[in-house]
């Protein structure tokens, strides 16, 4: 069933799992990355990744003050350490060995703006994640395809093989939790507004 928006919406992420997400939805949207860096600093994971995905908003809502713009950011934090995505193959296969066999949680916030960034709205939602204790073929593999993702992974189905247990929402995990994303939206639920 389709989402009816008030106003266009704008996904600020390039992510092909968050897309497949909003679509699978019935959410309407495009496309508009945000070109904003990813620095991951002394903010505690849940406000990191709420301001993460607010600086993203905002800085596409400021182009296209019409539409809604949708922003969002994961981070994996285990061992007390926030993990970002990996800078090399070298940190990929750290943080890989860090996390085998460990439970760890994954933040995703999400931020929605208007109005050239002047109206905000954001949510953050938390798992808990048991990987798997990895095999040195399974990093490897992992460094190949993963490089793009917080944690050095990515979770692309419901039995993934990495994972062995998820307490929390799946789609956070994938990287956009549609629970999340549909609160921040309902207000702007009903027929379309001509710009």
């Amino acid at each position: 069933m389709k989402m009816q928006l008030k106003l266009p919406l704008i996904l600020a992420s390039l992510s092909p799992r968050r897309r497949h997400l909003m679509k699978k939805a019935g959410i309407e949207f495009k496309i508009v990355p945000s070109d904003v860096k990813e620095t991951h600093s002394w903010l505690r994971p849940s406000s990191l990744v709420k301001f993460l995905a607010l600086k993203k908003a905002v800085s596409v809502s400021r182009k296209h003050p019409g539409s809604l713009v949708l922003g969002a950011d994961t981070v994996v934090y285990v061992g007390g350490k926030i993990i970002g995505k990996p800078k090399s193959e070298r940190d990929a296969e750290e943080i890989l060995r860090r996390q085998s066999g460990r439970w760890q949680r994954v933040f995703t916030g999400v931020a929605l703006v208007w109005d050239g960034g002047r109206s905000r709205k954001s949510g953050v939602s938390v798992s808990r994640v048991k990987m798997r204790v990895l095999a040195a073929a399974d990093i490897d593999w992992a460094i190949r395809h993963h490089l793009d993702k917080a944690g050095a992974y990515a979770v692309q189905q419901k039995d993934d093989p990495f994972i062995e247990q998820i307490i929390g929402d799946y789609d956070n995990v994938v990287g956009l939790p549609m629970r999340v994303v549909r609160k921040l939206l309902k207000p702007f639920t009903g027929r379309r507004a001509s710009l």
